[in-house]
C-alpha cells in the first residue's frame, strides 16, 4: 500500500512550472480556486484585497477617484499588516464595502487570465481551498530537497530518519516509532499513512458556505462540490446536482482519457518540439531583420528630419542676416542726423560756403536728404522686425503621427466604438466591434483619460482587452472620458480608433428596486420577478367604471415607490419609459407624502382637483411659493413636460418651449442635502430642469402610472468574467 502511494521523485521536478502562483512567481502556499479555475495563493489573495479595499477606502473618504481599475503592487506589505487588516477588517472576507448604502462585491483581475473575478458576499471564505495541487507542491517539495531528511517527531534525541507521516496524527515516524503508536488491531493502525511530508490536509473537504458541513455533490451547472445544504435553500437550490462519486467517476475517466490520448501521441509530441525548436531559431534570425530593417526606416526619418532641421536653420539664418543689414544701414543713417556727424556735419560744412552759385548747386539735393531725414523723424519705424513669429515651426500633427507609429498592417482592422452599446452609468461599459467584419485583432488597448478644460493633453490610462468590451471603474462623478480602442494581432496593430466621449452621471448611482408591499397595487400594476420593471393594466376595473365616463370620470394615478430611501447625500438613478405609455410620473417624495398618497386615495375624482392627476388641471400651472416635500414631472405619449410651477427663474413659461421630446433614458438626481433636485436626460447627462424640494423626511423614488404605461430601472453594470463551456459536465 505504501509503494502505490508514493510517486517517483523524477517526474515531479519536471513540473515546475505548473506549480509556480501567477502572482508571487513562488511556489503556491495554501492555494486557492478562483472563479476561472486559476489557483493562487492564499497570501496572495488577501494581499490582493487588501491593496483593492485599500484604494476603495482612500477613494471614499476623499470623494475622488484613481481612474484606474485595481492593480497588483510591486511593493508587497508585511504578512502581519495584512493579517491586522484582515481580522480587524471583515470587508477583506465579506467583499463588502464600508460606507455604502447597498453591498458591493469585492473585484479584482486574476493574474492568470487577467479578467475580473468576483468574489462574493463571504469574500475570501467562499473559495475552495486546492488540496490535491498542496498535495503536489509539497512532494515537489520532498523532491527538490532530497538529500535533507524528515526526522521523526516522536524519537528520543537523537532523533532517527522517518519512514512515513500519519495524516490523521499529523505526525512523522521512523519505523520502530509507527509500529509502537499504530499497534495492529486497534484503530489507529487503520490511519491513512504516506512518504515523509510536513503537509499534513486534512481528510475531509468541507463546505465554504457552512462550515460544519462536508462536500457530498457536485453543481453541474457552477461545476464546484457542494454540500447538502447548498442544494436545498442556498445558492445552489435550483442547480443540478450529481454525486460526487458519479462526478468523481466522470472527471478521473476524462482526464484519463485525455493523459492516455496525450502519451499515446508522444512521437507527434516530440517532432512538433523540434519544429517549435527550427521556429524559435527561424524567429531569431528573423527578428534581427526586422531590427535592422526598423532601424533603417527610423534612420531615413531621422534623415528627413536632419534635413528639414538644416533647411529650417538656413532660412531662419538668411532672414537674420537680411534683418541684421537693414537695421544697421538705418543705425547708420540716423547716426548721421547727430551733430558734426554724417549728413548733418555735411550740412553745416555746406552753409559755409560763400560762393551763391556754388552754395545753390549743392544746397538743393542737400535740402531734400535733410527733409527725408526729418520725415523719417516724425514717423519713425525699424526696417526690420526683431521678432521670428514667423518661423516657429508647428510639429502637432507630426507629433501625433509619430506618437501613433507602429506597425500597421493591412490584416489589422480598425475597430469602431459602438455608442449604442457602449454606456456609463455606475461603472463605464465600453464594446466595439470591427465593422467590415474582418481582420479581427487577438488583444486590444483600450485608452481612456479624462477630458478636463484645465489641463490640455491629460495622460492616457490604458488597459488590456481579450474579449470585445471592457467595464472600467472607479471614474469621477460629472466628468467627461474620453475612450480609444486599437488592435493588435500578434506584433501587428492597428491604427487607433475614433474617440468617443461619454458623461459620467452628476453623482453616485443609488441602487433601489420597486417596492411591492407599501401600497403596491396588485391589480393595476404588473411588476417582474426581479422588481426592476413595472406596467400599468388598467384591467376589469377601469370597465366596470366605463359607465361613470359620460359623469366626467376618470381613473386615478397608480403609485409605486423605491424599497430604500435616502436621508443624505447626492444620489443619482436612471430608468426607461416605454414609447407607447400614456402618462408616467416621476420624481421624489418624502415618506409623509407617499402615506398621504397610499392612505387618501380616490379612484373617481375630477381631476380638476387632483393635484397630481396629469390632467391639464390647472394645478401645475401654480406658481408654489413654499417648498413641497415631493416633486414629480410628466412624461407621455413620447413627450417631457417642464412643470410650469417651477421655482428656477430661467424655466421657460410657454407650453412650446416646455414640451420636449422624451429621452430614451430618464435619469433624477437628488442632493438631499442641497434640497435639490433635477431631471437629465441619461445619454447625455444633460439637465432638463431642476428645482428645489423639501428634503425634511427620508425622501424615495416615486413613480405613477395611468393608462397603458411601463417603467425599466436601468441595470447597474457588473465586471463581467469567463463563463467557461463544458459539454459533459
Amino acid at each position: 500500500m505504501e509503494g502505490d502511494r508514493l510517486e517517483p521523485a523524477v517526474t515531479i521536478k519536471n513540473i515546475e512550472r505548473e506549480l509556480i502562483c501567477p502572482a508571487c512567481k513562488e511556489l503556491f502556499t495554501h492555494p486557492l480556486i478562483l472563479p476561472c479555475q486559476h489557483s493562487i495563493c492564499h497570501k496572495c489573495v488577501k494581499e490582493i484585497l487588501y491593496f483593492t479595499l485599500e484604494d476603495s477606502f482612500n477613494d471614499a473618504a476623499s470623494d475622488t477617484s484613481n481612474q484606474s481599475s485595481p492593480r497588483i503592487r510591486i511593493s508587497s506589505p508585511s504578512m502581519d499588516r495584512i493579517d491586522r487588516a484582515s481580522r480587524s477588517d471583515p470587508a477583506i472576507h465579506t467583499g463588502w464595502k464600508r460606507n455604502s448604502l447597498t453591498p458591493r462585491t469585492t473585484t479584482f483581475p486574476c493574474p492568470g487570465c487577467r479578467h475580473d473575478i468576483e468574489l462574493g458576499e463571504r469574500g475570501i471564505n467562499g473559495l475552495f481551498r486546492n488540496f490535491t495541487l498542496e498535495t503536489i507542491v509539497e512532494r515537489y517539495r520532498q523532491a527538490a530537497r532530497a538529500a535533507t531528511a524528515i526526522m521523526c517527531d516522536l524519537c528520543k534525541p537523537p532523533p532517527q530518519e522517518s519512514t512515513k507521516s500519519c495524516m490523521d496524527c499529523s505526525a512523522s515516524y521512523c519505523n520502530e516509532c509507527f509500529k509502537i503508536h499504530h499497534p495492529w488491531g486497534t484503530l489507529k493502525a487503520q490511519h491513512e499513512y504516506v512518504g515523509p511530508t510536513t503537509n499534513f490536509r486534512p481528510k475531509i473537504l468541507m463546505c465554504p458556505e457552512h462550515e460544519m458541513e462536508r462536500v457530498n455533490m457536485y453543481c453541474e451547472l457552477c461545476r464546484r462540490p457542494v454540500c447538502h445544504l447548498c442544494k436545498l435553500g442556498g445558492t445552489h437550490a435550483n442547480h443540478r446536482v450529481t454525486t460526487m462519486s458519479s462526478a468523481y467517476k466522470i472527471l478521473k475517466e476524462k482526464l484519463s482519457k485525455d493523459i492516455d490520448y496525450l502519451i499515446s501521441r508522444e512521437s507527434q509530441v516530440k517532432s512538433q518540439i523540434t519544429e517549435l525548436g527550427l521556429l524559435m531559431k527561424e524567429t531569431e534570425c528573423n527578428g534581427e531583420r526586422a531590427k535592422e530593417e526598423a532601424s533603417n526606416s527610423f534612420d531615413k526619418l531621422f534623415e528627413v528630419l536632419e534635413e528639414r532641421r538644416a533647411s529650417a536653420l538656413r532660412a531662419i539664418e538668411a532672414s537674420k542676416m537680411l534683418r541684421l543689414e537693414k537695421l544697421k544701414s538705418q543705425r547708420e543713417e540716423y547716426q548721421g542726423l547727430l551733430e558734426n556727424n554724417g549728413l548733418v556735419g555735411y550740412a553745416q560744412e555746406v552753409l559755409k560756403e560763400t560762393d551763391q552759385s556754388c552754395f545753390v548747386q549743392t544746397a538743393k539735393q542737400l535740402h531734400d536728404r535733410i527733409q527725408k531725414a526729418t520725415e523719417s523723424l516724425k514717423s519713425f519705424r525699424p526696417a526690420a522686425q526683431a521678432s521670428f513669429e514667423d518661423f516657429v515651426v508647428d510639429v502637432t500633427k507630426p507629433q501625433e503621427a509619430l506618437t501613433d507609429l507602429s506597425f500597421h498592417s493591412s490584416g489589422v482592422d480598425i475597430p469602431e466604438i459602438n455608442e449604442e452599446q457602449s454606456k456609463m452609468y455606475n461603472k463605464a461599459l465600453i464594446c466595439w466591434d470591427h465593422p467590415q467584419r474582418a481582420g479581427s485583432a487577438d488583444t486590444y488597448i483600450l485608452e481612456y483619460r479624462k477630458v478636463n478644460k484645465e489641463e490640455a493633453n491629460p495622460a492616457w490610462q490604458e488597459t488590456e482587452v481579450l474579449s470585445k468590451s471592457k467595464v472600467i471603474s472607479d471614474l469621477d462623478t460629472n466628468s467627461s472620458y474620453a475612450f480609444r480602442v486599437r488592435g493588435y494581432k500578434g506584433s501587428i496593430c492597428s491604427p487607433w480608433s475614433r474617440e468617443v466621449i461619454l458623461h459620467t452621471p452628476p453623482a453616485p448611482v443609488f441602487s433601489f428596486l420597486f417596492d411591492d408591499k407599501c401600497g403596491y397595487n396588485s391589480e393595476r400594476l404588473l411588476l417582474n420577478a426581479r422588481r426592476n420593471s413595472v406596467e400599468n393594466r388598467a384591467g376589469f376595473p377601469l370597465l366596470l367604471g366605463a359607465e361613470r365616463l359620460q359623469a366626467g370620470c376618470y381613473t386615478t394615478l397608480d403609485y409605486i415607490v423605491g424599497d430604500t430611501g435616502i436621508v443624505k447625500g447626492k444620489h443619482f438613478w436612471a430608468f426607461r419609459v416605454e414609447p407607447y405609455s400614456y402618462l408616467v410620473k416621476v420624481g421624489v417624495a418624502s415618506d409623509s407624502k407617499i402615506q398621504e398618497w397610499f392612505h387618501n386615495s380616490r379612484d373617481l375624482t375630477s381631476p380638476r382637483y387632483e393635484q397630481d392627476s396629469g390632467h391639464d388641471s390647472g394645478s401645475e400651472d401654480i406658481f408654489v411659493e413654499s417648498l413641497q416635500p415631493f416633486t414629480l414631472v410628466t412624461l407621455g405619449m413620447k413627450k417631457f413636460f417642464i412643470p410650469k410651477a417651477s421655482l428656477a427663474p430661467a424655466a421657460p413659461k410657454d407650453s412650446v418651449n416646455r414640451i420636449l421630446p422624451m429621452p430614451s433614458c430618464i435619469g433624477i438626481c437628488l442632493d438631499y442635502d442641497k434640497g435639490k433636485v433635477g431631471f437629465y436626460d441619461a445619454d447625455r447627462m444633460k439637465c432638463l430642469y431642476e428645482r428645489q424640494v423639501d428634503c425634511s423626511g427620508k425622501m424615495y423614488p416615486a413613480f405613477a402610472l395611468m393608462g397603458s404605461a411601463g417603467v425599466h430601472l436601468e441595470e447597474t453594470i457588473a465586471a463581467t468574467y469567463l463563463e467557461y463551456q463544458d459539454e459533459d459536465m
